[in-house]
């Protein structure tokens, strides 16, 4: 952390408070619907430096202030929020340099969904099991749900983040990549500053601003914070009534269906058209029936005429998921399909209900960024149309491993492994040079 209020700049912010009420004249930054860290940075390409800020911070901080109380934020709220304000290098260097995410999904998932956690979950729904079923037969979302979204994104309320939510958006704000959002995020924490909802000192949270036990964005917290326990104040950080209560409202927003299943996991026939494994291939459940699509432990799929999606995370040597609509719903918290998953299957733990039947393919490492990116360009140069060589493996990715499998007589189950990097480096198509 480095201080960012030097002499010149308290002088120059004193002379800003006692100007008064001003307005810049920028148009307003559309907020996006997004909550925790990984959820505010899931697009971010690694090792991107920030742009320099075209301004002085003592001149961005004077507009920001005119921003602020030109949409009713107390001068009080301001001036207190921002009386030890800090640039942060750590926030900047996180910002700027993401990790590499070379996990597999079972390695994410055996971390989010382990024996202790259902433990521990079970044991936090006996604890509160009063609060939770009052909010769920109001709301319709099942205490799973809620108390597998508290485990997923903070263990329970262990680990909420260490930083000051000011300095974060404010450094991301200012010299962040994604200036214009972090704005917004940063206006829509002062609103809630002015709400007396928590005080400066009191607003920590994520290195990107996401807050509380359930990790909202202030933009999500402003449209979907509850005061449940009565208290004149939204306290995502320290009561569990707002915590459970924030996040239900959150969930029931994002289209969650009442007595309805997130899905189930399935087998699929042999000759199945892995093609039509994506998420965004929804068909009636009656329409994968017919292909062939069974329950795993036996029994009916059920919902006939719900929309479901074959989901494969791991092609066709790991296991498969039927996905319906309220797993679409978990998705809109975090545009995961491993973090939904993880919600979803440790809600079916703490239920009593089984984890994944079907078996990982442990043996298959992951491929770092540069093999990913190498995978797609010698896709690219056998003419199967991955799209752009981003290293991020997409639909697009997946169908051009779908048809070189098929060329090679592979099961075309678009599941890209090392093993299939090695047959495209045995193939005649040369990589071209880079630059």
């Amino acid at each position: 952390m480095r201080p960012l209020l030097s002499l010149p700049v308290r002088l120059l912010l004193a002379t800003t408070i006692l100007a008064g009420c001003q307005t810049t004249g920028a148009p307003p930054v559309s907020a996006t619907t997004t909550s925790g860290a990984t959820k505010a940075t899931a697009a971010a390409p690694a090792s991107v430096a920030p742009a320099q800020p075209a301004v002085s911070f003592a001149d961005w901080l004077q507009a920001l202030r005119a921003e602020a109380l030109g949409q009713g934020i107390r001068a009080q709220t301001f001036d207190r929020a921002f009386a030890n304000v800090k640039l942060s290098d750590r926030v900047v260097e996180l910002d700027s340099s993401q990790p590499e995410f070379n996990r597999q999904p079972w390695q994410y998932l055996d971390s989010a969904v382990n024996d202790r956690r259902v433990q521990a979950g079970r044991q936090r729904i006996q604890d509160n099991g009063a609060l939770l079923r009052r909010i769920s037969q109001r709301s319709g979302v099942p205490a799973e749900i809620l108390v597998a979204f508290w485990g997923v994104e903070t263990d329970f309320g262990n680990f909420t983040g260490g930083f000051s939510v000011v300095d974060a958006l404010t450094t991301l704000a200012y010299e962040g990549r994604r200036a214009s959002y972090f704005r917004t995020e940063l206006l829509a924490a002062l609103r809630i500053l002015d709400s007396g909802d928590i005080p400066p000192e009191r607003m920590s949270g994520s290195w990107a601003g996401a807050m509380g036990q359930t990790q909202f964005m202030p933009t999500i917290f402003l449209k979907h914070a509850t005061d449940e326990d009565g208290d004149g104040r939204r306290d995502i950080w320290g009561s569990l009534p707002d915590v459970f209560a924030s996040t239900a409202k959150f969930v029931q927003a994002n289209g969650w269906r009442t007595g309805e299943r997130w899905g189930e996991e399935v087998t699929l026939p042999a000759g199945f058209p892995y093609e039509q494994a994506e998420y965004n291939i929804s068909k009636p459940v009656s329409e994968w029936r017919r292909l062939g699509v069974r329950p795993v432990n036996g029994g009916d799929l059920g919902g006939e005429e719900e929309r479901a999606a074959v989901l494969m995370l791991a092609g066709a040597q790991g296991p498969a998921f039927l996905v319906r609509e309220n797993f679409r719903a978990i998705m809109k918290y975090n545009p995961s399909t491993s973090y939904a998953l993880a919600v979803a299957l440790l809600s079916d733990r703490l239920a009593g209900r089984s984890g994944v039947q079907g078996s990982w393919p442990r043996h298959e490492p992951a491929l770092s960024r540069d093999e990913r990116i190498e995978l797609q360009e010698r896709l690219a140069s056998l003419g199967m149309e991955p799209g752009t060589a981003d290293g991020i493996v997409g639909a697009n990715t997946r169908n051009a491993v779908r048809r070189f499998q098929q060329s090679i007589g592979a099961v075309p189950d678009g599941f890209a492994t090392k093993s299939l990097l090695e047959r495209l480096r045995q193939s005649a198509a040369p990589v071209p040079a880079a630059g």
